[in-house]
């Protein structure tokens, strides 16, 4: 009997072993970044490219582009294809009809669009186009950084395309003025820089615009936000704390600042202020702003900070400003401090300390002295949340700290953690593993929201 029931006791432990494992494996699974569908962009052939170029030039000597912008887009693309294909028949061109379908879009694109480029922006699981000359294009595609099989055919094809972009918002780039910051039709936001400043050729850097709204559901089910912290993320915002989103660049920032958003109420009046028009808000009284850059001459320049004040005059129930970085965070935290609750905005810092000094630095730009104390505790009263997004070696976007601001301790703001991502190593395929727990502490804002009748249990407080 004792040899059987230590066999016994040797399948049962191995049975929970085993359970275990497989448990673990699945959590893993659920926190690991998904496979990366390969880059389907095709490409011609020489001999396909030396028909393009072809047929490019002898359609240009015949078309009047002049007349091209006076039709719509639809119209254009059908009488550059028609006039394609009569030219194909002329010349007897010996491709198949699939071949010959992607040479046509591939000259509609070059006249209508932004030649090899557009390709790349109907693709949507594109984030970044990155063109470092004519033969090097680079792409971000979930987080990851991958070389792009188009090309442009010169430098000078390059800086049609270039000057094709800038053209289109009323700017101008030369070797005296050779940065500029655009925006493409579907908002998506372009910074070029040509020589003698970029010294190995144009360079465009493109942030592609999200069309897709995504919600807190979608940040849940990527595994950029846990589940058990979304409640908690939806009751700040609709009990009007003022919130700050810190993170890197290309964390994810604005995407959360876009989906947080979605929680004001819809009968409240918001007045957004960009740099670079991103954000996607859905309620009905919404007053979006933009700043503008200075003309050729140096002269028409409306910055964030005159945009803040002028908001103020405008009867905002809430004001969202997309990004702090300069003068215009002193008039932010005035206004967060004498009305405008539930504010929102995000900074570029690497955690949510770091966010609040930068804040103070960026105070100190305005010119103005302050004392540090006095300073500090308009900081500490204006902002209630801090939330720290960041981008994982895996190229996962994800919220790795809630922290409250407490008060001041004589000349220092305190803040309480209440949630923090645990990173517990990284899996042969180099996703990261963890889990984001709570730290224990019930915040002080609870009993605000509990007022609002915001019901979040104590109990998702506790550490696990």
């Amino acid at each position: 009997m004792s040899l059987l029931s230590n066999r016994l006791n040797r399948l049962r432990v191995a049975e929970v072993v085993e359970l275990k494992q497989t448990a673990e494996a699945e959590e893993a699974t659920q926190e690991s970044a998904p496979e990366r569908p390969p880059l389907m962009i095709e490409t011609l052939s020489t001999a396909e490219l030396d028909c393009k170029q072809q047929l490019h030039r002898e359609l240009l000597k015949r078309m009047d582009l002049s007349l091209i912008d006076s039709l719509d887009e639809a119209e254009a693309r059908r009488q550059i294809g028609d006039l394609c294909r009569q030219l194909m028949e002329e010349l007897a061109v010996p491709f198949s009809t699939q071949s010959r379908q992607k040479i046509m879009k591939l000259i509609e694109d070059e006249i209508m669009g932004l030649g090899p480029l557009e390709p790349l922006l109907d693709d949507k699981t594109i984030s970044d186009i990155l063109v470092n000359g004519p033969d090097s294009i680079y792409v971000e595609r979930f987080g990851k950084l991958e070389h792009c099989p188009v090309s442009f055919s010169s430098q000078g094809h390059l800086m049609n395309t270039i000057d094709r972009i800038v053209s289109s918002v009323g700017r101008h780039i030369d070797e005296s003025s050779p940065m500029v910051d655009a925006r493409l039709k579907d908002g998506s936001r372009v910074n070029v820089i040509i020589p003698p400043l970029a010294l190995d050729g144009p360079q465009i850097s493109i942030r592609r615009f999200m069309v897709e709204l995504l919600s807190m559901q979608n940040l849940v089910e990527l595994g950029s936000v846990d589940a058990k912290v979304a409640p908690v993320l939806e009751g700040i915002v609709k009990a009007r704390l003022n919130i700050l989103i810190s993170g890197g660049t290309g964390s994810g920032k604005t995407t959360m600042l876009n989906i947080l958003s979605g929680y004001i109420p819809h009968d409240e009046r918001i007045v957004t202020i960009e740099d670079s028009a991103e954000l996607q808000l859905q309620q009905p009284h919404v007053v979006r702003l933009e700043t503008r850059p200075p003309n050729i001459e140096g002269r028409g320049e409306v910055t964030q900070r005159e945009l803040v004040k002028n908001s103020l005059r405008m009867r905002p129930d809430r004001i969202v400003l997309g990004e702090v970085r300069g003068g215009e965070t002193l008039d932010m935290l005035q206004a967060m401090n004498t009305g405008h609750d539930g504010s929102l905005t995000t900074i570029h810092a690497n955690s949510a300390r770091d966010a609040l000094g930068r804040i103070e630095n960026m105070v100190a730009m305005t010119g103005i002295s302050f004392p540090t104390k006095a300073l500090r505790a308009q900081i500490a009263s204006a902002i209630d949340v801090v939330l720290q997004v960041t981008r994982l070696e895996d190229g996962r976007r994800k919220l790795v700290s809630i922290q409250e601001i407490n008060g001041m301790e004589g000349d220092i703001i305190t803040m309480s953690e209440l949630f923090t991502f645990e990173r517990q190593g990284v899996d042969e395929k180099g996703n990261v593993l963890g889990r984001f727990k709570a730290t224990g502490i019930v915040p002080g804002f609870h009993k605000r929201l509990a007022q609002r009748g915001i019901e979040i249990p104590t109990a998702l407080f506790e550490p696990e």
